[in-house]
């Protein structure tokens, strides 16, 4: 069975993330979260969500990757007014507080940012989904949905 990450300390699910998603390299989890941190306006905080961090997919709770190696999305969250005011006026689930994701079936709805996660995907053989986000919105979700969540690059003063 499956450890929530609820109950797990914030080492056990970094290396959750890093067996799931980027394979046990630590140095691929790493050069992600540069890469990616490089690409965003100064002080966006960095979040993983979703099956990399519970290895349970939402939908029908199957392990992460149980489809096959890299078929699992990374679900980054970005938290911050800069980073999401590079959406589009009409990309947002709560104006101003919630956008929807960027992803390969939508990659117009923030397209200054396409070539990164683009460029991420490449990186880690598998899709990442970007979503940017309020920080009470991020918090809400793991509180009130049971919704736990990783932060890799928390949030500047002025996100």
């Amino acid at each position: 069975m499956t450890k929530d990450a609820h109950e797990m300390n914030e080492n056990e699910v970094r290396q959750r993330i890093i067996t799931l998603g980027f394979g046990g390299d630590e140095r691929l989890f790493i050069a992600f979260y540069k890469k990616l941190q490089q690409g965003l306006p100064e002080g966006t905080g960095i979040v993983l969500r979703g099956s990399v961090v519970t290895n349970k997919r939402h939908e029908d709770d199957t392990p992460f990757d149980s489809q096959g190696i890299g078929t699992s999305d990374l679900d980054v969250t970005l938290v911050g007014a800069k980073v999401m005011g590079m959406w589009d006026a009409g990309a947002y689930y709560i104006p101003g507080m919630h956008t929807k994701p960027l992803c390969d079936k939508d990659p117009d709805i923030a397209p200054d940012l396409n070539p990164l996660r683009e460029s991420l995907q490449k990186l880690v053989g598998r899709p990442v989904n970007m979503q940017a986000t309020s920080s009470l919105v991020l918090y809400g979700r793991d509180v009130l949905f049971g919704e736990p969540y990783f932060v890799v690059v928390p949030a500047g003063e002025d996100a």
